[in-house]
């Protein structure tokens, strides 16, 4: 009988190790794998050295802390694998590439829910749903009216910023439609382009032309407050923008200063600069605003797929099959 290798669990927050690798997935693990009983975080490892120096596969999800080189060849030394339940590995996965170590991450299981999110929200946005479902008690004819100038489903012309993995989901739920897709992606191969039906364009025209525009740029430094207040400016008088990817890319000044100007656009913000969101901030006072509390990605049931697909992956290099979800010190230069 082969011998089990070794694995540990390692994240700071050890409720989320419970809530991700919850619904079967732990005892797949142990059945699999020689799992250590602790789930290990940064600062416990000095009193687990033994596990993590024998350790082939690190397990992780949300609560993965930073570790430099240094650490990382000291306390795993015969770590082949770190399998990240989560979406980005910006944080820590350099080091661990630098040392040898392999990475791979469920980055396209948190996609399936946001894509999904984004999906029903373009659609409701082109209906007017978000401010004719608050309003309609109280005004329901004007906001009749209000839903049949947002114009409906047909003909939207619906712009995709950032065309990655829930950039391109949203464009292939959106083959369904009868829409016209736009989107700014410098990144995206024209071949890709074709074969999701999109158009390219500037954000100036994404911002000028369209009726939603969703943003899904990776989570780099260099896009802070890319998504300037010149651009929520030019947006059309009944056109809605949708945040679901990282807050600081939008100029959130800009954002509340375009919507009062224009009343009757409405922007639909499922992260912010600063969270939660501060009741007296300019943003809670702007009524065509709309604040979710980060709900895009994966919750509740839908957590336990990140676990799925990263056993699946571990699985298939036992296996000596080609993993689908490794990530690769170039593709860190794009990703979210």
């Amino acid at each position: 009988m082969t011998e089990q290798k070794k694995a540990i669990l390692l994240t700071a927050e050890e409720h989320n190790a419970h809530r991700v690798y919850d619904g079967g997935m732990i005892e797949k693990l142990q059945e699999r794998y020689d799992v250590y009983e602790t789930v290990l975080s940064k600062k416990s490892i000095k009193n687990h050295l033994t596990a993590c120096k024998n350790a082939e596969y690190i397990f992780s999800t949300w609560g993965m802390e930073h570790f430099s080189e240094e650490e990382i060849r000291d306390y795993f030394p015969n770590a082949k694998c770190l399998f990240y339940a989560a979406g980005s590995v910006q944080h820590f996965a350099d080091e661990f590439l630098e040392c040898g170590i392999r990475v791979f991450s469920a980055w396209k299981a948190n996609a399936v829910p946001v894509a999904e999110y984004t999906y029903a929200q373009i659609l409701l946005a082109t209906k007017g749903f978000f401010r004719a479902s608050v309003k309609s008690r109280t005004q329901y004819y004007q906001m009749s009216k209000y839903a049949d100038k947002c114009g409906g489903v047909y003909n939207a012309k619906v712009g995709i910023i950032g065309v990655g993995s829930i950039g391109s989901m949203v464009a292939e739920k959106l083959q369904a439609n009868d829409v016209t897709v736009y989107y700014y992606d410098p990144y995206l191969p024209s071949d890709v382009a074709e074969k999701l039906h999109i158009r390219p364009a500037s954000l100036e025209e994404i911002f000028s032309q369209c009726d939603v525009i969703t943003n899904h740029l990776a989570n780099k430094e260099e896009l802070t407050g890319v998504l300037s207040g010149k651009l929520f400016e030019r947006m059309k008088p009944y056109a809605v923008f949708i945040n679901t990817g990282r807050g600081r890319q939008v100029d959130e000044k800009g954002l509340v200063k375009a919507m009062r100007k224009v009343k009757t656009r409405t922007a639909l913000l499922d992260v912010l600069v600063h969270e939660p969101l501060n009741p007296f901030s300019a943003i809670a006072r702007c009524k065509n605003i709309i604040v979710t509390p980060h709900i895009a990605g994966s919750l509740g049931r839908e957590v336990v797929r990140m676990a799925e697909y990263m056993l699946d992956d571990a699985q298939r290099i036992d296996q000596e099959e080609n993993p689908l979800y490794e990530v690769t010190a170039q593709m860190l230069k794009t990703m979210a």
